[in-house]
Order: C-alpha cells, then structure tokens, then sequence
C-alpha cells in the first residue's frame, strides 16, 4: 500500500537545468574581440590605440550578450552583460593609471640614483645637469611629520566624542564644519595659513607655516575615518565592559580603541598620502630653496612637490629629467605609506578564530 502511493522521480533531472557555458568563455570571447578590433582597425586605417581598444569593448559586451542569449537565456545574458560593463569600466580606468606609472618610471630612472637622493641643488643651476633631491624629501617628511602630529590627536579626539558622547547641537555643528573642511580646497586652505600665521603674525614663510595648512586639509581626513572604525565596534564590547564597572573613558581607552586601531592606522596613512602632494600651500607658505634646512621652524623649505614644480618651470632638459625623477620618487614614497597601512590594518585586524 507503501508503495503505491509513491510518485516517481523524473528519469531525466539535467532537463530541469538551463544550459551554461563553461568558465572560459569570457576570456575566449575577450580574445575574439581584441582580435577582431585589431582587425577593423588595421582595415580602417585607424592608427590610433584607443580606438580600437574602443571598438574591442564594444564587440566584447555585444557578443558577451549575442552569444549568452541565445544559449543561456535573457536573463543570464543581462546579467553577462553587466558583468562585462564592470570589467570594461574597470580596465578604461586602469589605462591610464599605468600609463602614468609608465611614463614616470621611463622617465624618471635617467637620473635616479644614489647621488640624487643624497644632494641638493645648493650649487646647480637649474639648466645644468646633476644636483638631487635631498632638502626636498627632508622638508617633505618634515613638514608632513609636524603636519601629521598636529592632526591625528584632534582628529581622533573629535572622532571619538563624535560617536561616544556626541549629542545635541554641539555635535551637529563639529559634524557640520567636518563636512565643510572636507571639501575645502588647498589653496583656500593656504590662503588662510597665510594672511593669519604671515602677514598678521608676522612670522614669515617656513615648513611649520606649510604644516599648518596640510594640518587643516588632513584633519577632516582623519575625523571620517576614524568615526567609521570606532562604529564599527559591537556596542556590546561596551556594554560588557561597563557592566563590570569600568569607567567610559576605560572603556574607550583599553576597549574601543585598540579594537579599532588598525582601521585608524590605515585612515591616518591615507591621509598622509593625501597631503604628501599638495603644491598649492607649499608655494604660499614654504616658498623653497635650493638649500639644505633642517629647521622647519625658520627660513623657507623645499617639497617635493614645490620641487618638481620649479624644475619643470626651469624649462631645460636637465631640469626635466630632474623633474621626472623626483616625481617618480613622491609615487614611490606614498606607494610605501599605502603598503604599510594595509600592512598594519592587516596585523592590527580582530582575530576571529577561524
């Protein structure tokens, strides 16, 4: 009686599945177009690269779909389709990226040695070869040093009362003035550095002047990263901790903090990277000099970026290549920050035991 009252399973399950195509379709269907794309250009005449990456693209998204429609369905060919967007969107913006990198490094390796780094342009004149970047990577790391220990405190201190104690309108109002800092550009920045620490104060131009202005560009910088990492941390961390007692401040000391540090670490590296190319309040405020200063507290300094700008302005071949290798040198030098925040959001990461 059992088994009688069973009903057969379907002889053929696979008929219940749509065809797929198999893994190695998107890149054989990549291959075809930039094939194919070589060849209408070749046999329009068209010398230009982009174009015919341009019209690679276009095949790559139109036969992602033809091809995908018509074995897999609609539905999974819109779905192609938007894939394909995504990874055409992705390499039209990764282009020019290592262009740029291309042609830093081509032309940056002329002159980039060990006696260029260890010299400065004290006794060069501008359209003559030699000379090197050392005051410049001096008065960079020291000016976004001071910079960065002027920032980071009141930067994480008003994060931290932002999401821990932050009510009413005194909190909307410091969350209103961060957002406003945070589209602030680096010459308005620089301007008002200048006509209060210059010409009021009368204290004349100097690496500390400078660090000012990157100090007010990298403070709004460090406030949103730092507020987003500490709300991340599980209000029950909290909880638990108040619960036996501990004071607030305690809590957010031994708690909240170095839960969140590797975050904190990497928007405070972010931010550093930010400012390490500013130009604008550097040439306000520093002015530069083709002399060693150590003291960013007197006298005028050199940047790398103000040092790139005036050798470029120098107009000679020599200045060019000088140019080329110190900007070569500032990517290598934020390249490095980058790294070493993701190193340490890396290390600093709650474990989770899996």
């Amino acid at each position: 009686m059992s088994n009688a009252t069973l009903t057969p399973a379907p002889k053929n399950r696979s008929s219940l599945r749509a065809a797929t195509l198999p893994k190695w379709f998107p890149w054989a269907v990549a291959a075809g177009s930039v094939l194919l794309g070589l060849g209408i250009s070749a046999a329009a005449g068209l010398n230009s690269s982009i174009q015919w990456a341009l019209i690679a693209a276009v095949l790559f998204v139109a036969g992602s779909y033809g091809i995908s429609a018509r074995v897999e369905g609609s539905r999974q060919a819109k779905d192609r389709v938007a894939t394909s967007m995504v990874w055409v969107a992705f390499l039209l913006a990764l282009i020019p990226l290592l262009s740029l990198i291309w042609e830093t490094v081509k032309q940056g390796v002329k002159v980039l040695d060990g006696y260029f780094l260890t010299h400065s342009m004290g006794v060069v004149g501008d359209a003559e070869p030699g000379g090197g970047i050392y005051h410049a990577i001096l008065g960079t790391l020291e000016q976004v040093g001071l910079a960065t220990l002027f920032s980071v405190p009141v930067g994480v201190l008003t994060a931290i009362y932002l999401v821990e104690y932050g009510r009413g309108r005194l909190a909307k109002a410091v969350t209103f003035f961060v957002d406003v800092m945070t589209g602030i550009p680096s010459i308005v920045a620089g301007l008002f550095v200048l006509s209060l620490w210059v010409l009021i104060l009368d204290m004349g131009p100097s690496g500390v002047a400078g660090s000012f202005a990157l100090c007010i560009l990298m403070i709004p910088v460090v406030v949103r990263s730092t507020e987003e990492m500490l709300k991340l941390v599980p209000n029950e961390l909290r909880e638990a901790s108040l619960a036996l007692g501990v004071p607030k401040w305690r809590t957010i000391l031994k708690v909240v903090l170095p839960t969140s540090i590797g975050g904190i670490v990497t928007g405070v590296m972010l931010a550093v990277a930010r400012i390490t190319g500013e130009t604008a309040p550097v040439l306000l405020l520093v002015w530069g000099t083709d002399f060693i200063n150590a003291n960013p507290f007197q006298d005028p300094q050199e940047s790398l970026p103000m040092y790139i700008y005036l050798q470029y302005g120098a107009g000679s071949d020599a200045a060019y290549d000088r140019a080329w290798a110190a900007a070569l040198t500032l990517i290598a030098f934020i390249m490095i920050l980058n790294l070493a925040a993701r190193g340490i959001a890396r290390w600093k990461a709650p474990k989770t035991g899996r």
